[in-house]
């Protein structure tokens, strides 16, 4: 780490909990960002800020004027782009010293494979429960860590789940995809502005966490916020050893 270095972070490094080790990791790692709504704008924005090495960004919408009211990576200027260049130039203007990959498609199949198994981290930031089981069976796979998040209307929801753990769920294990869940969007739903926010910077921070090896305690824990009151509640769930995709793991 070099000087401008330091002093960028120097807050981070003031951390007893933190110090040039964790941030030196920070550095060198890889996070992969499926969605660049409103969870993976927040979300983004803080893993580029606090020194997150190399940041993909996936999404293959572009910027809309209904976006803004929550999204905050994007710009009026900016209708129109595609979401994930729309996010690299916000992530590069905070912190030139990062490396930002765009990738302006839905990221699904091999293609997904693919970006899981270069990461080091994985943060879903999507809005719909195929992808969302599309990136844990990956994560499964490839043993990584994942960071799950939602929100719709004034309900968040947050949970972090580690692959590289036998013993611990995963996203399958908390919603099996056998079930009727409905598909509620913010386009037909609506969504309060800031919930995505909180929920999106409650991702980075488990993120950085996890990439910067500090002690949390979140595995088999759901973290729910209600938007209106702001109270979180903890639901702790257990790995299922029948769930389809981590009850039997194999080596990548």
């Amino acid at each position: 780490m070099d000087d401008s270095q330091r002093l960028r972070y120097s807050r981070h490094l003031l951390l007893n909990e933190f110090g040039e080790a964790a941030q030196e990791q920070l550095l060198a790692s890889r996070a992969l960002i499926v969605g660049a709504g409103g969870l993976g704008s927040a979300a983004a924005l803080y893993l580029a800020s606090a020194g997150v090495g190399h940041i993909t960004i996936a999404d293959g919408d572009t910027v809309d004027m209904t976006n803004l009211q929550r999204q905050i990576a994007h710009t009026e200027s900016r209708v129109g782009m595609q979401k994930a260049e729309s996010v690299k130039i916000a992530l590069l203007a905070i912190n030139s010293t990062v490396t930002v990959d765009a990738l302006n498609i839905r990221l699904a199949n091999t293609a997904l494979d693919a970006e899981i198994a270069k990461a080091d981290i994985v943060l879903d930031c999507s809005d719909n429960f195929e992808t969302r089981h599309a990136i844990n069976s990956g994560c499964v796979r490839f043993k990584k860590p994942l960071v799950s998040g939602a929100a719709i209307r004034f309900d968040g929801q947050l949970s972090f789940f580690d692959a590289r753990r036998e013993d611990v769920p995963c996203y399958h294990c908390l919603f099996p995809d056998t079930e009727e869940n409905a598909e509620d969007r913010c386009a037909t739903m609506g969504v309060f502005a800031p919930l995505v926010g909180i929920v999106g910077s409650a991702q980075a921070a488990l993120a950085i966490t996890a990439l910067a090896n500090l002690p949390a305690a979140n595995i088999g824990q759901l973290h729910l916020l209600h938007g209106l009151s702001l109270q979180w509640n903890t639901v702790r769930y257990k790995r299922d050893p029948a769930c389809a995709i981590c009850s039997v793991r194999t080596a990548v």
